[in-house]
């Protein structure tokens, strides 16, 4: 129900765009996140949105290059990501929680790797 495109590879100092879009329900009342993994570690938290757009959070490690932003009426939720660092090197997913949950996510995108070479 969520499918994350955007990915690639990208030289340090790059940008890359993220999409999420959403099909099978509308998730217009849902707040969205985007987190990452990378090899050998855990899943970490990098950006999340409230179902408004009205507020955004960012992880120290992105604040200030990435932003997260939706369109509610295509269903979409993008990470804008300026400035790329090779320890940006992950693959990036995109999540929805409900109104109901105040920190778990319910729905999961299956992902896109993003590579960032030095």
């Amino acid at each position: 129900q969520l499918q994350a495109c955007g990915g690639g590879l990208v030289q340090a100092g790059g940008s890359l765009r993220l999409s999420c879009a959403a099909s099978g329900r509308t998730f217009s009342s849902y707040a969205m996140g985007w987190f990452r993994q990378a090899p050998g570690k855990e899943r970490e938290f990098v950006a999340a949105i409230s179902w408004s757009g009205g507020s955004t959070y960012y992880a120290d490690s992105v604040k200030g290059r990435f932003t997260i932003s939706r369109d509610n009426a295509k269903n979409t939720v993008y990470l804008q990501m300026n400035s790329l660092k090779p320890e940006d090197t992950a693959v990036y997913y995109c999540a929805a929680r409900p109104p109901s949950k105040r920190i778990e996510y319910d729905y999961w995108g299956q992902g896109t790797q993003v590579t960032v070479s030095s």
